[in-house]
């Protein structure tokens, strides 16, 4: 590896790292600036299996061994090692997962070829908390989902914390950002889906009653108010998750994951 031991935290190099817990500026300046950070060594390894390009590693030297392996093939990369304390001061937080690696963020895909070939879609629309996001791409991408797609107002999918909450699963599928919401879901109806909105309406069919087509783009709401009437007013059906107890509806990513289950692929 290339090892650059680093004792300041305001050395220009590590710029890609700073005040990795200021969210408002780092969901600014990472799509801007085409890069992304990967959060510890099992993130960082399934990135490059994606064929990801890193630019940088930071660690504390106690993860070298560890790491080694992981950056076998991109040696020439320079790693960026220096104690708990200046790692803590340049990142705003204990760097405790391993390493960090700042990545090129690959282009974007346009929309047909994420659906090329695909038979399950998710479909995210203004959904702003990171957690969720990894969540729901973590449930798609374990249970059979072929890509996603996000409106254009939401939570960035490379972020770190969506990343690691999708335990790198993020890197597995094809996923875009539509540019024209709700009108763009007539894209994937042109492509042969039903287009299946996700809601707590009573006039909702019963999700245990829903036979799914061969093809479904699945399109899921807002943590607090669900899908816009806009978006509801362009899906072919709309399901829901029988509650009990009073209880309306689940988190959306709990939801997600009881959703895609039920829509997985024969065989899973």
């Amino acid at each position: 590896m290339r090892i650059e031991h680093i004792t300041d935290p305001s050395d220009d190099r590590l710029s890609g790292y700073r005040d990795l817990t200021d969210v408002a500026l780092r969901v600014r300046f990472e799509p801007a600036s085409g890069v992304y950070i990967a959060e510890s060594a099992s993130v960082i390894e399934r990135a490059l299996a994606a064929g990801h390009v890193p630019i940088s590693v930071l660690m504390e030297d106690k993860w070298l061994d560890r790491m080694q392996p992981v950056l076998s093939d991109v040696a020439e990369v320079p790693v960026y090692v220096g104690t708990k304390d200046v790692l803590e001061q340049l990142t705003g937080f204990h760097v405790h997962r391993g390493a960090l690696a700042l990545m090129h963020r690959p282009p974007l895909p346009a929309v047909d070829q994420v659906v090329a070939g695909a038979h399950r879609i998710v479909v995210l629309e203004d959904i702003v908390d990171h957690t969720n996001v990894g969540a729901i791409i973590r449930s798609a991408a374990g249970l059979g989902f072929d890509g996603f797609l996000i409106s254009p107002r939401c939570a960035d999918p490379l972020y770190r914390r969506s990343v690691r909450v999708s335990m790198g699963t993020v890197f597995d599928l094809p996923w875009t950002r539509l540019g024209s919401w709700p009108e763009d879901l007539q894209v994937l109806r042109d492509a042969g889906f039903t287009v299946v909105a996700m809601t707590p309406r009573a006039d909702a069919i019963d999700l245990d009653a829903f036979d799914p087509p061969g093809k479904v783009a699945l399109v899921l709401g807002t943590e607090g108010d669900g899908l816009s009437t806009r978006a509801l007013d362009q899906v072919d059906i709309a399901v829901r998750i029988p509650m009990q107890r009073g209880v309306d509806s689940l988190n959306v990513a709990a939801a997600a994951a009881v959703v895609c289950w039920h829509l997985r692929p024969s065989g899973i």
